[in-house]
């Protein structure tokens, strides 16, 4: 079966990966890629190796996410028990793929082809408001990119729309930078925000000097047939969830 994934128009193998195309069963149905759940192990490393034929073979890389501005520069693999905690990864080296794991949170895939350095980062409000996103474009420019050459692309996240917070979560954000508060509207409710992580993402790219940002637009929690949501299986009371997928390799 051929895996479906999503693009961004970025001059290298990558893709955001769906919830379609994989072998796990239940909720987490069916191209769960987390390693940190409670799937079957058999199943998730038959659906990450199904994501990564897609993109033509390269050997996936990927990290225990802890929502911090960590980078990681991968110059050889490693195994999945030995995922160093973090929440980006960047490299020159082509043969292997940078993959992060969301459900809500934005993945983040980074290219400059003319360097040959690629980026991945996951940011939930938590990484985002810490930097992790202007982390990952200076890691990469130590590597040798520009970030005038930088294009980043924003895969599926929690829109505005579907992302109520109450004034904890608010107040953190605004801790890390007041000019964040232009990305808080009023929820339905008093004490309640709906946050625009998105566009918290691309104002953070923006500032750190990427040239070329596009974001997908697609809302995980308004589509249940084709993304995970933590979000949503929370409000369902749905229990664990899978996560999906996105990767970039150097073609």
């Amino acid at each position: 079966m051929t895996v479906p994934f999503l693009t961004a128009g970025l001059a290298t193998p990558h893709g955001f990966f769906t919830r379609a195309g994989g072998v796990s069963t239940g909720q987490f149905a069916s191209l769960n890629c987390s390693l940190s759940g409670r799937d079957d192990p058999d199943a998730v490393a038959e659906n990450r190796a199904r994501a990564c034929a897609a993109l033509g073979g390269p050997t996936l890389v990927g990290l225990f996410q802890v929502h911090g501005p960590a980078v990681v520069v991968v110059d050889e693999p490693w195994g999945d028990d030995a995922r160093p905690r973090a929440d980006a990864l960047v490299t020159r080296r082509r043969g292997l793929a940078l993959g992060i794991v969301t459900a809500d949170c934005a993945p983040v895939l980074f290219l400059d082809a003319e360097a040959g350095v690629i980026g991945a980062a996951h940011a939930g409000w938590r990484g985002a408001a810490a930097g992790v996103l202007e982390a990952t474009v200076a890691a990469m420019e130590r590597l040798g990119a520009a970030r005038g050459r930088i294009g980043a692309a924003i895969g599926p996240t929690i829109a505005q729309a579907s992302y109520e917070v109450a004034a904890d979560m608010r107040d953190a954000v605004l801790a890390a930078d007041p000019s964040h508060a232009r990305f808080f509207a009023d929820g339905d409710r008093p004490g309640r925000w709906r946050f625009d992580l998105p566009g918290l993402c691309a104002a953070a790219l923006a500032r750190a000097g990427v040239a070329h940002i596009v974001d997908l637009g697609l809302d995980t929690y308004a589509e249940p047939a084709r993304f995970f949501s933590y979000r949503r299986a929370t409000h369902e009371g749905a229990g664990p969830i899978g996560h999906q997928l996105s990767a970039i390799a150097l073609g």
